[in-house]
């Protein structure tokens, strides 16, 4: 559905894109990451034809964007950082301009805004005037115009900014019921959502791609040169989880951690290792007649990877403090780590913008 190669974008001298080279094969839904002034609006940009670039080839759907735009835009929807709306007009009023400014007849417009209603949950709203409506609201009626041409490909800068918790979550919905039809790339800084939504995630860093793969694949990539970590909370005897952790082939080493669960006998531990132990610690724990109620990967593992890979500074700390370790019960040698909140993080770094107008 799109394939870049040897992409370059520049504002004057300087360079904002390239050399940038990736493709997304149909039906994907793809993340794109980078630090502020990374390249990623910019890209997305081009991608919409909204700005030209300075050379390279972007194909979308086998079309070249400079050689024929106008039929690149009838197969795109477009979701800017700042959704194009108009205030004045009612939800259905706005969607049906747009439908026509697509090229649907008024027939086909009408039958559309309907079906676009409905699988953005705008309904209840359609005859509100859209500078009423909530931050989220303006949000879905953004991604609605997007779509309400049927395009097939979905191109979305930032859509889950400066939503609350449960509109974040209505809006991975929202997405993943757009899969399979679309052809979907978003930008986001909120990394949590692009793991939870995202088939495949690209990081662009200074204007090139740095890596490309499911989180999974890109922690496996980095685990070769750092350690992995694992939490588990358990129902048992600390001492007996420790010892039982520590004699499991690969790991590092273990220590007690803080926990937020309730009840008697409740440990939670903070296994280290140089590989994906998660499996075989698992067995052993529950061979040794523990009680396993929780395991996950340590705490900030997105996020630690998305700064190595972005080229963020080694010692940038995507959550604040370091972790504190934790007093043993029977022992006033062992360490305690504060656990993770479980609340999205957003990456921040260079002010820099990167978009602005053509020169």
């Amino acid at each position: 559905m799109i394939e870049i190669v040897d992409l370059y974008k520049y504002y004057g001298e300087r360079r904002a894109v390239g050399p940038l080279s990736f493709s997304i094969e149909d039906g994907e839904i793809v993340g794109l990451l980078g630090l502020n002034g990374a390249g990623k609006t910019t890209t997305l940009r081009i991608l919409a034809c909204d700005l030209l670039p300075s050379s390279g080839s972007v194909r979308v759907d086998k079309i070249d964007v400079v050689e024929h735009p106008h039929e690149v835009r009838s197969r795109i929807g477009y979701l800017p950082d700042t959704p194009p709306l108009y205030g004045e007009m009612t939800v259905a009023a706005y969607l049906l301009f747009a439908a026509r400014l697509q090229g649907l007849s008024k027939a086909e417009a009408t039958k559309r805004l309907r079906e676009v209603l409905e699988s953005t949950s705008l309904t209840e709203v359609r005859d509100q005037l859209i500078a009423s409506l909530s931050h989220g609201f303006k949000q879905r009626v953004g991604i609605a115009q997007a779509i309400v041409h049927g395009p097939r490909l979905l191109v979305l800068d930032e859509p889950i900014s400066g939503l609350d918790p449960v509109q974040i979550v209505e809006m991975r919905e929202l997405l993943r019921s757009l899969k399979g039809e679309h052809t979907i790339l978003l930008s986001s800084h909120i990394l949590s959502e692009i793991s939870e939504t995202c088939d495949r995630i690209l990081v662009i860093r200074d204007g090139q791609i740095a890596a490309s793969g499911t989180e999974a694949e890109l922690s496996e990539k980095l685990a070769k040169k750092h350690h992995q970590h694992v939490e588990v909370t358990l129902r048992g005897d600390e001492e007996k989880a420790l010892e039982t952790a520590r004699a499991v082939a690969g790991v590092l080493a273990a220590e007690l951690i803080d926990t937020n669960e309730t009840g008697e006998d409740i440990t939670a531990l903070r296994v280290e290792s140089d590989a994906d132990i998660r499996e075989a610690l698992c067995k052993a724990l529950v061979a040794a007649d523990l009680g396993l109620l929780e395991v996950r990967r340590g705490e900030r593992e997105l996020e630690s990877v998305f700064l190595e890979l972005a080229g963020a500074e080694a010692n940038a700390n995507a959550g604040g403090a370091s972790p504190k370790k934790k007093k043993s019960k029977k022992s006033s040698k062992k360490g305690r780590s504060v656990g993770s909140s479980g609340e999205p993080v957003e990456a921040k770094a260079a002010e820099t913008q990167e978009g602005g107008s053509e020169p």
